[in-house]
Formats: C-alpha cells, structure tokens, sequence
C-alpha cells in the first residue's frame, strides 16, 4: 500500500506550541486539530514530529496541504506556516470504449475513448485488428483508408468517409507514466448502400401508387364516385 509523509518544515519543537494541519480547496477542512487527527485520517495517519505519514494514500487525498504552528517568543505569539502540494499518481483503469456495431461506407463514424481514473491524464491510442493506428494515416496499414483522424488527447477515432475497408476490430489502450490499460476489442461492420434495393423500393412504391390512381380513374368513369 502506498504511503507519503507530509513534511511541514520548522526547525525544533519547542515547550510549548500549538499544531494544525489543513487540506485547502473551496472549503478548507482539518487534519489535524487540537492534537488529534481529524476524519478518515484517524484511521490511517499519524503525527511525527510536526509531519504527518499517510497510509493507503487514495487520489482523494491528492491537494494542497498546510500546517501552522505557533509557539511563543519574546516578541509574543510566532506563528509560521509551510505548504505541501500532494499529487497522487494513478495509472489508468480500463478505458471505455464505445465502437459502433455497424456503418454505412462514405459516412462519418466516431469511436470514443475514455479513462477517468488515471493521474496524470492519459494518452489514447487505437487498435485495429490488434495493428496500432498511426497518427498519421498515410503512413498507416493499407487495410484502412486514409480519411481517419485520432486525437491523443480526447480519444476519439474519427473516419470521415468510412470505407469496406475500416471493418474490423477495434480496441483502444490508455496510458500515462504510471501504467496503461486497454479495452477488450470491439467489431465494426461496414458495408456499401444498397443503392439497387433502393431504387426497386422506389419503383414498387412508384407502381403502387400508379395502380392506385389508375384504379380510382377507372372508379370514376364507371360513375362508382358520381352522387345520386
């Protein structure tokens, strides 16, 4: 289990002094106050010296950190203080990726990408059959277009007239310094327009109607709509 000891910078102890340690933020909150530990702290802390040891240190516990003391002296009440930024690196769970099941060749498809654990903030890079996607299209894998776009940063895949040659699967890995993780692989299916099925659902309808008017026509004549 990780643990970090806040260092709060003061010379010596002296006969007598009053200690506070504070986490600031929008609201600030105690660590340690009227000689004790405060919250979840009391579980897993403890006071050396004028610094403090964290155990099990969480990314909840990631911020700035300030401790007081006051002491007296001939000119009457010392106080001095000391600030300590805490950052607490995660590496990055497994992302979340969503990656369509299906398209249709020459439109615009988005995969996304995304961690919300990892500290710092990771970096995405996308898989195609277990192939890494270049940055640079061009220079990629002649088994995808070229009409592809990555961004490192958001995690997205964006093809922006995707082909036949896109299908595949897709997996996504995100990584910072502390680690990196990917998730499970993902088929996308593209395929072309059906542009004959359209026209012949068009000629059907086309022709339906055409009967349809021909009948009421041939109604009419016969003097079916004529009122008595």
């Amino acid at each position: 289990f990780l643990e970090v000891i806040l260092a709060c910078k003061y010379p010596k102890r002296t006969i007598a002094f009053r200690l506070e340690w504070k986490k600031l933020g929008q609201s600030v909150s105690f660590v340690y106050y009227q000689q004790a530990l405060q919250g979840d702290f009391k579980d897993r802390a403890e006071l050396i010296d004028f610094s403090i040891r964290i155990k099990n240190v969480t990314r909840r516990d990631a911020g700035k950190y300030r401790c007081e003391i006051s002491a007296p002296s001939e000119q009457g009440q010392n106080l001095e203080e000391d600030t300590v930024t805490l950052e607490v690196l995660v590496a990055p769970a497994v992302p979340s990726c969503e990656v369509p099941n299906s398209a249709l060749s020459g439109t615009v498809v988005e995969l996304r990408c995304q961690d919300r654990e990892g500290n710092p903030a990771p970096e995405y890079t996308w898989f195609k059959d277990g192939i890494r996607l270049s940055g640079n299209p061009k220079l990629g894998s002649q088994s995808t277009n070229s009409s592809y776009t990555i961004n490192t940063k958001s995690g997205t895949l964006q093809f922006n007239t995707v082909s036949k040659l896109d299908s595949g699967e897709y997996s996504c890995e995100a990584r910072n310094s502390v680690g990196y993780r990917r998730c499970p692989g993902k088929q996308m299916q593209v395929d072309d327009l059906n542009i004959s099925g359209i026209i012949a659902a068009v000629v059907a309808v086309a022709l339906v109607i055409s009967i349809c008017g021909f009948g009421v026509c041939y109604a009419q004549r016969k003097g079916y709509f004529s009122s008595k």
